[in-house]
């Protein structure tokens, strides 16, 4: 195992001062480190393809490598401007990304969405011409320090791979998140369940979200419409609802997390665009990616309400605190959509956790009328 300091000082040696990607749960102890340090430029953005084009335009003004982190599902945001700008056949310019290697096939099994991805990070790393390493060991810092060194001779994006739990666990800073809410996640959607009707599609965003709605419909017994789980695919919990919904007579709920609308943002003007009377889309906000480390999404002064009316959304709203919930969400389950409630939510998450399985079967009874 190696400590994030060690990975950090090989960094610092070869003057690597400029941090961006998205957080991921293998790396959250690196990140840690490096939000901690006051004399790095650090911008935690919301895409791993913008956070390449930030790494891109730090290095035309300033001709140094940034480090990129990102986990591995989200390389295939990364490899448009990765290919179309960095690459050496274009304008050949270096990052260095650092990527969390879930489903590595080489560690023990991992859940299905990860392994899938994690087969094939070695193939798409070489089919992009990005030279690569594992990092496992102390003696591996030496490789990565020689790898740094070819990025800047060659003027070219390089790759250091670290599976879950490489990076030796430590004590996470605590995060000061200014959230005022005293409303739960747990609170949200056992509301949910309970004011649904039977008729009713529910699509849940990746992480904890999915989750604890799988969880609390086998724990309270709250049998009343169906859950599609987006186990994976973040950023893309409203586009899949509007997809279904508009295809279907029936109320469809996006059940959203802030880390995950942000992703893909643009896809909200879609859903206030073509959204029908039976599109409702719920944010859960907690200001933070809380499933990956819970680093901040730094949209405390957001007025998302405000921001669904500007993309085309019919009816919005917002829930900050419990003693409105149960009779704002009635309210927003009866209103015609497009229609989109933010409810503010502290962080953390019920005991005990577990993840969905047997994803065909889920599909199955989601499809059925």
């Amino acid at each position: 195992m190696i400590h994030s300091n060690e990975i950090f000082n090989v960094l610092r040696k070869k003057k690597i001062n400029f941090y961006t990607g998205v957080p991921d749960s293998t790396l959250k102890n690196f990140i840690n480190l490096i939000d901690k340090k006051k004399n790095l430029k650090h911008y935690p953005v919301y895409n791993e393809g913008s956070a390449v084009g930030l790494g891109i335009g730090y290095h035309l003004a300033t001709k140094e490598l940034a480090c990129v982190y990102l986990q591995n599902s989200g390389l295939t945001n990364a490899i448009n401007p990765l290919l179309s700008i960095s690459h050496k056949k274009v304008y050949s310019i270096p990052c260095l990304l650092m990527i969390g290697w879930r489903g590595s096939p080489y560690r023990k099994k991992d859940e299905p969405q990860h392994n899938v991805t994690g087969q094939i990070t070695k193939k798409l790393l070489k089919l992009s011409g990005i030279k690569f390493l594992i990092l496992r060991k102390k003696k591996d810092l030496i490789k990565l320090d020689k790898l740094i060194n070819f990025a800047r001779r060659n003027n070219q994006a390089i790759a250091c791979l670290v599976e879950n739990g490489t990076i030796t666990k430590q004590k996470l800073q605590k995060i000061n998140l200014k959230i005022t809410s005293d409303i739960s996640r747990e609170m949200v959607i056992t509301e949910l369940l309970l004011n649904i009707n039977s008729n009713t599609s529910i699509v849940s965003t990746t992480g904890y979200t999915s989750r604890e709605l799988h969880q609390l419909r086998k724990n309270l017994g709250l049998n009343k419409g169906k859950d599609f789980y987006m186990v994976g695919g973040m950023g893309h919990a409203g586009i899949v609802s509007l997809g279904f919904s508009i295809n279907k007579k029936k109320q469809v709920l996006c059940l959203d997390g802030d880390g995950s609308l942000l992703m893909h943002l643009g896809t909200l003007r879609a859903q206030g665009k073509f959204g029908k009377s039976n599109f409702k889309h719920i944010l859960l906000n907690n200001g933070s990616h809380e499933s990956v480390g819970l680093q901040r999404t730094f949209v405390e002064k957001t007025d998302f309400p405000l921001l669904a009316k500007t993309l085309g959304y019919k009816r919005f709203d917002k829930i900050i605190y419990k003693k409105n919930l149960t009779k704002k969400l009635k309210k927003f389950l009866k209103l015609s959509g497009p229609s989109f409630l933010e409810i503010k939510i502290k962080p953390g998450k019920i005991n005990n956790l577990k993840r969905p399985n047997n994803f065909i079967k889920i599909k199955n009874d989601f499809m059925k009328k």
